[in-house]
C-alpha cells in the first residue's frame, strides 16, 4: 500500500480553474447528503460510477468504506454524508461513486447516494456571504426557488489532514 505523506506534491492547480470560463460554462453536480444540498464542479470529478464491491480496511474511521478496483486502479472510498457529520446511510440503487479528478494526483472516491443531475451555475445566484464557510466548501448559492446549495471544493476535501488519515 502506499502511504500518501510518502507520494511527490501534486503539481500546483490554478485556485480558480474556471476563471476563463463564464458562469454559464460551469458544470456542477447537484446531489442531496441527508436533507442538505451541494454542488460539486463537474472538472472536479473524473467520473461518477455505481457502487462496486467495497473491500473493508480494518481500524478504519467509520466515514472510510474501504478500496475499490475501477479500471485496474485502486481507489479509497470515502461516505461523503458520514464525513460531513451525517449519519450513515444504506447503499441502494441510487447510491453513486464520484471518482476524484486525476489533476488531483489521488486515487480516492465518495460515495454519494442521491444525484440530482447536471446542471448549470448560471441558474444559481450567490449572495453575499456572511462569516466563515466550513472546510470544504468554496460558496453557498440560492436556486431559483430559494433553497439553499453549498458548493463543495473537492480539492480541498483531498488535501485535509483529516481526510489523508483514515487510521483511527
Amino acid at each position: 500500500m502506499v502511504n500518501v505523506h510518502e507520494m511527490p506534491e501534486a503539481p500546483e492547480i490554478s485556485e480558480t480553474p474556471d476563471a476563463e470560463m463564464t458562469v454559464a460554462d460551469i458544470a456542477v453536480l447537484g446531489m442531496m447528503i441527508g436533507d442538505v444540498r451541494y454542488l460539486a464542479r463537474m472538472n472536479e470529478i473524473s467520473e461518477v460510477i455505481p457502487v462496486t464491491e467495497i473491500v473493508s480496511v480494518p481500524l478504519t474511521h467509520s466515514w472510510f468504506l474501504g478500496i475499490i478496483n475501477a479500471h485496474g486502479n485502486l481507489y479509497g472510498i470515502t461516505d461523503l454524508g458520514v464525513y460531513l457529520g451525517g449519519e450513515a446511510m444504506p447503499l441502494d440503487s441510487r447510491s453513486r461513486i464520484l471518482l476524484v479528478s486525476a489533476d488531483y494526483r489521488i486515487n480516492s472516491g465518495f460515495i454519494v447516494h442521491n444525484l440530482l443531475g447536471i446542471r448549470s451555475l448560471s441558474e444559481f445566484e450567490c449572495p453575499a456571504c456572511n462569516g466563515q464557510l466550513r472546510a470544504g466548501v468554496s460558496h453557498i448559492y440560492l436556486d431559483k426557488e430559494g433553497r439553499t446549495w453549498y458548493e463543495l471544493d473537492l480539492r480541498t476535501f483531498v488535501r485535509e489532514k483529516r481526510f489523508l488519515q483514515i487510521a483511527r
